[in-house]
């Protein structure tokens, strides 16, 4: 599998709240919790129909 290309959200604030994700991989979108300093931590990953339903309810 394809390595992630994570970036944070622009939600994310400047006390660590933190939230990165990755959208370079197709089929595939990856989340993490990017204060998390340990490389093997969990990656959340979700279908593009998942994350667009997810995503949508926020607004």
């Amino acid at each position: 599998m394809p390595e992630f290309d994570f970036a944070k959200s622009s939600y994310s604030t400047a006390n660590y709240e933190c939230v990165e994700v990755a959208l370079n991989v197709p089929g595939t979108i990856a989340i993490r919790d990017s204060k998390d300093p340990d490389p093997d931590a969990p990656i959340l990953r979700l279908a593009p129909a998942t994350w667009a339903s997810f995503t949508a309810s926020l607004h």
